[in-house]
């Protein structure tokens, strides 16, 4: 397993929580997925086998919010 911390920009309430964990959490190969809304961070765990860091930021980009790199 990989683990990430993922910096994202734009996430300011409880929906926006739930629109991050549920579409990243959706990936295949996501084993955990964490949102701390206070901080701006996610945290990602997930299988590189079978998912990328690219999936995920790209999940993250559809649902309106900006990761920074």
């Amino acid at each position: 397993m990989t683990a990430e911390t993922l910096n994202v920009k734009g996430m300011s309430c409880g929906h926006c929580v739930q629109a991050v964990e549920g579409s990243v959490g959706g990936l295949r190969g996501v084993s955990n997925v964490k949102v701390h809304l206070d901080q701006g961070k996610v945290d990602v765990e997930y299988d590189k086998e079978v998912t990328s860091h690219e999936d995920i930021v790209e999940a993250i980009d559809d649902q309106g919010y900006d990761v920074e790199e």
